[in-house]
């Protein structure tokens, strides 16, 4: 199984495909690279891919210190690295779009595009994480997680009757709660506000974002498509 030492973590990711330009998949808050399976799929004739698990997540080994999205930016660059890749296109969806954006804003000359999918360029909204923290309150409580919170989990993240639900929620199971927590703890800690930094993006950018999106509401999306050039 390949792993990338960076940053001091343990990377997995799968490098398939061949092709220019190289596409890098970032997941979303408690999924994995798989989740990308679809699209590796669809576009490894063509294209080299690169999916990856992020701190905290799948198959990386992660030191138990705090982190935040520009380590995680730092990682996916360090990634690039590993992977002898000088440009590439940052595919991300939620968190993967954070991180994403971060990485544009630090080595602009690595990435030359963005995909960003149902993600934001500030901070989490309050009155939603006074919400989630009562959600992971009771994720992590003794005996392992509820049903009904995984199947909370699961409408904000999936969607209701996402046909793949109850495979993602038997991983939710294995995520240990000081994983769990960590994770939580970066998306909930994160203040810094990319927002007034988008002008110096100038690499093109896909946005992305379904009309149901229960933590993201669209709009924010369309705005920030029309903030950015290029987009």
């Amino acid at each position: 199984m390949p792993h990338a030492d960076v940053n001091g973590q343990r990377l997995y990711y799968e490098d398939t495909g061949a092709g220019e330009p190289v596409l890098v998949f970032s997941h979303g808050l408690f999924m994995d690279h798989s989740m990308f399976d679809p699209q590796v799929r669809a576009f490894g004739e063509r294209r080299r891919c690169i999916a990856w698990d992020e701190r905290g997540h799948g198959q990386t080994q992660t030191t138990p210190e705090a982190f935040t999205y520009w380590d995680s930016a730092s990682d996916v660059l360090g990634l690039l690295d590993h992977c002898g890749v000088q440009q590439a296109v940052l595919v991300g969806m939620s968190q993967g779009g954070y991180l994403s954006l971060r990485a544009a804003l630090t080595a602009p000359d690595r990435v030359r595009g963005l995909v960003l999918i149902d993600t934001q360029d500030q901070p989490e909204d309050p009155e939603k994480v006074k919400g989630y923290d009562q959600l992971i309150e009771a994720w992590t409580s003794e005996g392992g997680p509820p049903q009904q919170i995984l199947d909370t989990v699961a409408d904000i993240i999936l969607g209701p009757g996402f046909p793949e639900r109850e495979a993602w929620q038997a991983k939710w199971r294995q995520i240990p709660n000081e994983s769990v927590r960590q994770v939580y703890d970066t998306l909930t800690s994160r203040k810094d506000d990319v927002r007034p930094r988008l002008g110096e993006l100038a690499m093109p950018a896909l946005m992305v974002h379904g009309e149901h999106d229960a933590a993201i509401e669209v709009e924010v999306d369309r705005r920030v498509s029309e903030e950015r050039p290029n987009a």
